[in-house]
């Protein structure tokens, strides 16, 4: 029928714009399965016996039959029922011809929502079913997707969180929209009163989902491996981090060293340090002697060079776009770790 945008589908869903067939695939599952839960609440908004309104159905291990008997019945008390749809591609050849029959000619009163974390547009069904549904893609989100979804969730969560806190949370947590979304709660928890997420916050409640945490990394270049944080760095925007991002996480990084370093110079106990400078207990040791090694002036230079760098990448001094991004904070690392 028709290809949208996950906007597009938000507006038409808030006009009360209903079709017969969607189609929502891609492997961003959680905002997927929210795609398939607006068009459910959308189609039955209002009815009272919702719950004999709505079925789902796996054909990995339920006949499809099952599944269109299901979206053949008159709704109840209601306007239209919703059939939800996933596993398709695990179909026999023979039910898939059955399938069909029924996307060709699907019942007005019934919503059918098919979805699936990838599509083979080989198939002959797959080619049907982008033909008649509206069909939505739902793909991994780049960091900046993931930033820019993280901003519109706390305006509903009702706290705030600067773009380099923003940042870094997104830095910690990694590409699953899902768990961004728990980690967000989380901290708008803990921000009840100030509503204001702090880097703070998100030092001392946000795991590290990452493969590679800011703690490799920046573990590297203060113990000046240019080899070892080049390779780290590389691995890390090949798997999509932004440029800004990880900037963030090493300034953060060199911040919190500088911090600890004027503390204990000040004859603060551990403790007192950590309650400024949180960290994960087991990484507290390895934080501390990176502190103890480390030489004020030279951190505070290093902390000056980093801010020319986040100047440089946003206003494209050295080369713009992706690649001039990744040239600035590839230079960065071989100046740090020198």
């Amino acid at each position: 029928m028709s290809t949208a945008t996950r906007e597009e589908l938000r507006r038409a869903l808030k006009a009360k714009q209903l079709e017969p067939l969607y189609l929502l695939y891609g492997e961003e599952e959680f905002l997927r399965d929210a795609a398939a839960r607006h068009i459910t609440d959308a189609a039955l908004s209002g009815a009272p016996l919702r719950e004999f309104n709505e079925a789902t159905f796996s054909l990995a291990s339920t006949d499809v039959q099952q599944a269109i008997a299901a979206a053949e019945q008159l709704p109840m008390m209601s306007e239209r029922r919703v059939v939800r749809v996933s596993d398709f591609g695990k179909m026999r050849e023979t039910d898939e011809e059955t399938l069909v029959r029924y996307i060709t000619r699907p019942v007005a009163s019934t919503i059918m929502i098919f979805t699936a974390p990838d599509l083979d547009k080989r198939r002959k069904l797959s080619k049907q079913l982008l033909d008649v549904c509206v069909s939505v893609e739902f793909a991994a989100l780049r960091d900046v997707d993931l930033m820019a979804w993280a901003r519109s969730y706390l305006k509903e969560l009702k706290v705030t969180a600067n773009e380099r806190t923003l940042g870094l949370i997104v830095a910690l947590v990694g590409s699953s929209t899902r768990r961004l979304n728990n980690e967000l709660n989380k901290l708008a928890v803990a921000a009840a009163e100030t509503k204001e997420i702090t880097p703070e916050m998100v030092d001392a409640l946000v795991g590290r989902s990452r493969e590679l945490s800011n703690f490799e990394l920046t573990d590297h270049l203060v113990a000046r491996d240019a080899r070892s944080a080049l390779r780290i760095l590389r691995t890390l925007l090949d798997d999509g981090a932004e440029p800004l991002m990880l900037l963030g996480l090493v300034a953060s990084h060199y911040h919190r060293l500088l911090l600890a370093k004027e503390l204990m110079a000040g004859g603060a106990a551990e403790s007192e340090v950590f309650r400024l400078v949180p960290l994960p207990f087991n990484k507290r040791a390895d934080f501390l002697a990176s502190a103890r090694r480390s030489n004020t002036h030279d951190l505070a230079k290093r902390i000056e060079r980093i801010a020319r760098t986040d100047v440089a990448i946003k206003t494209s001094l050295g080369g713009g776009g992706e690649k001039g991004s990744r040239l600035q904070i590839e230079m960065l690392v071989c100046e740090l770790a020198a």
